[in-house]
């Protein structure tokens, strides 16, 4: 019998409902490729004795947000001695914290958005907002710490909404990130490899018809395009590159992982977050660059597999 893989998806995170998505395209596409392959919907109360009791050889993390990205199910997996496919403990919880995330960037020379962290418990003492106004000029980008698909994000344009931008983000995270506002153009850049060696797969220039690249245009089919390769030059596609390389090695990261960038109009790239278990739906960004650098789905899914460590 041929070793048992688990999709693990889902789970009771803000992003579950795009992690079903993501497991269940990765579920279809391993079992296209004749694997043994299954999928758990994440009970955190049960998962040990639900993974034990499935006699799990290797796991393919398809969980977004909390529990698949902060560390915690991969530090659970650890313990048990079952092999997974994504980052390790410290750059899962890295990653996922933005405000950590910055810190790394900027010890790493990555060139990111100047930015401050605010506190929940400042937000109760002072009116952030007229100090936020002082520290940086409208537009600002306002972000819960912790949340991904650009969930607890507000890019905020009038003083007036700053409060309600605020109030919106710390009700997700204790800690809240206010960031320079970058105009220009989104782009992203699938990195894959380890600390030691990257490779990256084309970059993607997002536009959307509507607004910015939040979680409506993300996940809704036909909001945004993606544009392979982003309409830059040769010289600026190898500057973006080798940031996102060096971000990913900067957070330890390994498998494969999606660095998002802002590209000013005066052609500078700012790294603004890595993902350490990128979307993987019909409407996701690393399944389109796999294809345009020639690799289908399933042969993508095969080779996070095969990076993880995972031997037939």
């Amino acid at each position: 019998m041929s070793k048992k893989i688990v999709v693990v998806m889902g789970g009771p995170s803000s992003e579950g409902e795009v992690s079903r998505r993501s497991g269940t395209a990765i579920l279809n596409a391993l079992k296209s490729k004749n694997y043994n392959a299954v999928g758990l919907e994440l009970v955190p109360e049960t998962f040990v004795d639900e993974i034990r009791e499935m006699k799990a050889d290797f796991v393919f993390n398809a969980l977004h947000g909390k529990f698949g990205e902060d560390g915690i199910i991969q530090g659970t997996l650890e313990m048990l001695g079952i092999p997974y496919t994504s980052s390790g403990v410290c750059a899962a919880a890295v990653t996922m914290d933005k405000v950590a995330t910055k810190r790394f960037f900027q010890a790493g020379d990555v060139p990111t958005p100047r930015s401050h962290t605010y506190f929940r418990f400042e937000h109760k003492q002072r009116d952030l907002a007229e100090e936020i106004q002082k520290e940086f000029s409208i537009p600002v980008v306002v972000k819960a710490a912790a949340q991904g698909s650009s969930i607890g994000v507000v890019i905020v344009k009038d003083v007036k909404d700053l409060k309600a931008a605020l109030n919106e983000a710390f009700k997700y995270d204790n800690a809240v990130l206010v960031e320079e506002y970058i105009k220009g153009r989104e782009l992203t850049v699938a990195v894959y490899g380890n600390e030691e060696k990257q490779e990256v797969l084309p970059i993607i220039e997002i536009t959307t018809s509507e607004g910015w690249y939040d979680y409506v245009n993300k996940y809704k089919v036909g909001a945004s395009q993606h544009i392979i390769p982003a309409p830059i030059s040769d010289e600026l596609t190898e500057e973006i590159q080798n940031i996102a390389k060096r971000a990913f090695a900067v957070c330890g990261c390994c498998g494969v992982a999606r660095v998002d960038f802002m590209l000013s109009e005066d052609n500078k790239p700012y790294a603004i977050e890595v993902n350490t278990v990128p979307g993987m739906t019909e409407t996701s960004l690393v399944p389109d660059a796999g294809r345009a650098a020639g690799i289908e789905f399933p042969e993508l899914c095969q080779k996070i597999l095969y990076m993880a460590g995972f031997e037939d």
